[in-house]
């Protein structure tokens, strides 16, 4: 039996916000293993009207421990011929039924904290990041949106990238610009102060539970699409991690879990140096030259250019968009999270054997 529900009988809640769709619930009642009975629920556009109670009876009697091919074969096989589904998928389905089974928590279950300091250099946002996501997994920080503000230019790698293969060194030595290694995975981000909108989502485990790692990022951006739609900015969700509009790449996101939380950062442009970083990044020269792009500049599409607003009105109005969706509150980092990242920066982030660990 499926460890999710500890072999429990019992009614079971999932929630679902299908990314670019609609809100999709599952209340399932579970006994001797499976599924004693199904309700799906949302504001999504369904036809014919019997297809829903179609879905919800062919479920019945599915094993707790049903795969998600399983599911979502048993789903399609009940739809009526020419069923018709807007603002949700089959695959959406299933993951709202693996949603409600894991016992997950709902965006509103939280009281996130919002935190956003003073410029502050790339090694210490490195080790903040690493700081506070083991304190929310610890339970002793609730969820937290951090705002990250740069107070020099910086190349930031993914954990897994190599050093020698992403940066051109002497370039980035040039241009005074540092070069750090994060945690997580993922490509390289150039940034400059003023240039740059950055921000952390740290949220328990339980917020993604029963979805894929792929799922999880769209689930996370999910807000993220719905700001920019707020401010008039036509997005989407493009797996696995980025976000884009028509003119090009916005943003680009990367993930890390740490006992039980997942630390879920994005990087925006609001401006870009296009020439800049293809001098300083050998794969972005690469990526270029394999799309016969001359420009970076064509590829990303800064939010300036699109909205003609000032970088803090955007992000002003992202978290204010956070807060009409979820409960947000202003926080601030302990003195103990502090002297942690301090020494967390100096001891790990800033050693020539953590920024080498890929040559």
């Amino acid at each position: 039996m499926s460890e999710a529900v500890n072999g429990d009988a019992g009614v079971y809640h999932g929630e679902y916000k299908v990314p670019g769709g609609k809100l999709l619930v599952a209340d399932v009642t579970v006994r001797d293993g499976r599924l004693a009975s199904v309700q799906l629920s949302g504001d999504f556009f369904l036809e014919p009207d019997d297809a829903l109670e179609a879905i919800d009876r062919a479920l019945e009697g599915e094993s707790v421990d049903a795969a998600t091919n399983t599911l979502i074969a048993t789903i399609q096989s009940a739809l009526p011929s020419q069923t018709e589904m807007v603002g949700l998928s089959v695959p959406a389905i299933a993951t709202v039924i693996r949603r409600a089974l894991s016992r997950t928590s709902d965006w509103r279950d939280h009281r996130f904290g919002l935190i956003h300091r003073a410029p502050e250099p790339p090694l210490l946002h490195m080790a903040l990041d690493e700081v506070l996501t083991l304190e929310v997994a610890e339970g002793r920080r609730g969820p937290t949106l951090r705002v990250w503000e740069w107070d020099r230019a910086a190349i930031i790698i993914g954990v897994f990238q190599s050093l020698t293969n992403e940066v051109d060194s002497d370039a980035a030595a040039a241009e005074g610009i540092e070069v750090v290694r994060r945690i997580s995975g993922g490509g390289a981000m150039f940034v400059e102060p003023g240039n740059t909108i950055t921000w952390s989502l740290i949220v328990p485990e339980t917020l993604v539970q029963g979805l894929t790692f792929v799922e999880s990022y769209a689930f996370l951006d999910d807000w993220v699409i719905q700001a920019l739609g707020d401010m008039g900015i036509k997005a989407w969700y493009v797996p696995i991690n980025d976000i884009t509009s028509p003119g090009g790449k916005i943003a680009g996101a990367a993930q890390k879990r740490i006992n039980g939380a997942v630390l879920h950062h994005v990087t925006m442009a609001y401006d870009i140096d296009a020439d800049k970083l293809t001098r300083v990044l050998r794969i972005g020269r690469e990526k270029l030259s394999d799309k016969g792009t001359a420009s970076a500049g064509k590829r990303v599409d800064p939010l300036r250019r699109q909205t003609g607003l000032e970088r803090e009105t955007i992000i002003q109005r992202m978290v204010d968009s956070f807060a009409a969706r979820f409960t947000l509150m202003p926080a601030s980092l302990t003195e103990d999270e502090l002297e942690q990242a301090h020494a967390l920066a100096n001891d790990k982030f800033s050693s020539e054997a953590w920024l080498r660990r890929v040559p």
